[in-house]
């Protein structure tokens, strides 16, 4: 299984960005794909969940309205749109894969993980 998160960058405030995570090596709509990220000296945290077919998601509270996400499995990509970015969205963003195909938020209830890319928002 494979997993590869791409689209960070560099960007100012209140610009958007849009990451793409490309799936290998499993049945992709079988799995909800979820997005996390990780800023320096924290935890990993929740972002927002997609279930297998597509047709029901979960966001972090913090996140919801700015940030949406999407997938689409004849192509074995999701995405994560990010709108309106801030300096605290300052993070590595990982996409990972969940077996169990719900609308799972915690770190552990995923089974596959990308590498990240960076995502920098300066003021």
């Amino acid at each position: 299984v494979q997993l590869q998160a791409s689209g960070g960058g560099l960007v100012q405030a209140g610009d958007s960005l849009r990451l793409s995570c490309a799936a290998s090596g499993i049945t992709f709509r079988n799995y909800a794909l979820g997005w996390f990220r990780q800023a320096p000296g924290k935890e990993r945290e929740f972002i927002a969940v997609i279930i297998g077919n597509g047709r029901s998601s979960k966001y972090a509270v913090s996140e919801k309205g700015r940030f949406t996400i999407s997938r689409d499995n004849a192509k074995n990509t999701a995405t994560l749109q990010m709108n309106s970015l801030k300096p605290e969205d300052t993070a590595v963003y990982y996409c990972s894969l969940d077996i169990n195909n719900g609308l799972a938020s915690a770190e552990y209830e995923y089974e596959y993980w990308g590498q990240g890319t960076q995502v920098t928002v300066s003021s």
